[in-house]
């Protein structure tokens, strides 16, 4: 059925799949990991090695065309060698409730959102100095899709992985989001939504005015445009955590 054919009663909203539920003859769904405006993501396994993966479930009224499915893929693909970006595998097309359904398989990364390592933390945030190496672990992954011409489009809390913290952040990048319009404006965004991020992962605006100086430089308020003006690219971000000293 094409998606641009049906009705709203006639629209997938949710596919609740099962634990043990085949999808097409290679996959079996382990647990649902997250949904979202596009679709749902599972943890699945391959049947054939017992290798577990990831699978993305595009609503078809979402995914007209196969647009959605088609744009996500090739920017996981020519994003592979970025180290915040999930490895595409393949993308099958698979039968739901009566429904042609595209579902992209990538690999299935260990690790914890964002939002719920917040919440083991102490006072469910992080301190400055942590909250700074992982910007910093963040931008410089967003640097290599700028680099490479593209961008996110949609960084938020539930869409960062931490599969590591120390010295150092180990983190993976969830999902992406196709903005029409201009790429410069779209990796501008992304720069305004790392430092929202940012912003949130030290407590959010309760705990703001009490933030240190150097805090409230990368900050600036919130506000988008004084942002851009001292950080139009994300490089300028990269070389202040990596030149600022603390008073």
């Amino acid at each position: 059925m094409n998606s641009s054919s049906l009705s709203a009663s006639q629209r997938l909203r949710r596919f609740n799949l099962k634990p043990g539920m085949r999808l097409g003859n290679r996959y079996q769904v382990l647990e649902q990991l997250g949904r979202g405006w596009e679709g749902e993501v599972y943890k699945i396994r391959e049947r054939g090695t017992g290798i577990e993966r990831a699978a993305k479930l595009f609503f078809p009224h979402r995914n007209p065309k196969d647009r959605v499915a088609r744009i996500y893929a090739k920017k996981l693909h020519k994003l592979r060698f970025c180290p915040l970006v999930i490895q595409y595998i393949s993308q099958d097309q698979i039968e739901l409730q009566g429904h042609t359904v595209t579902m992209l398989v990538s690999e299935f990364v260990e690790g914890e959102l964002l939002s719920a390592f917040l919440k083991r933390q102490p006072g469910k945030r992080l301190a400055p100095f942590p909250a700074m190496h992982l910007l910093y672990a963040l931008a410089s992954g967003v640097a290599d899709m700028h680099h490479a011409g593209e961008y996110h489009g949609d960084l938020h809390m539930d869409n960062v992985i931490i599969q590591r913290c120390g010295l150092e952040f180990d983190c993976k990048l969830l999902d992406f989001y196709d903005w029409e319009g201009s790429k410069k404006e779209s990796r501008q965004e992304d720069i305004v939504d790392l430092i929202k991020l940012f912003h949130e992962a030290l407590g959010g605006p309760k705990l703001y005015a009490r933030q240190p100086p150097e805090v409230k430089a990368i900050c600036r308020g919130l506000k988008r445009s004084l942002i851009l003006a001292e950080f139009p690219r994300i490089e300028a971000l990269i070389t202040h955590l990596e030149t600022f000293q603390w008073d």
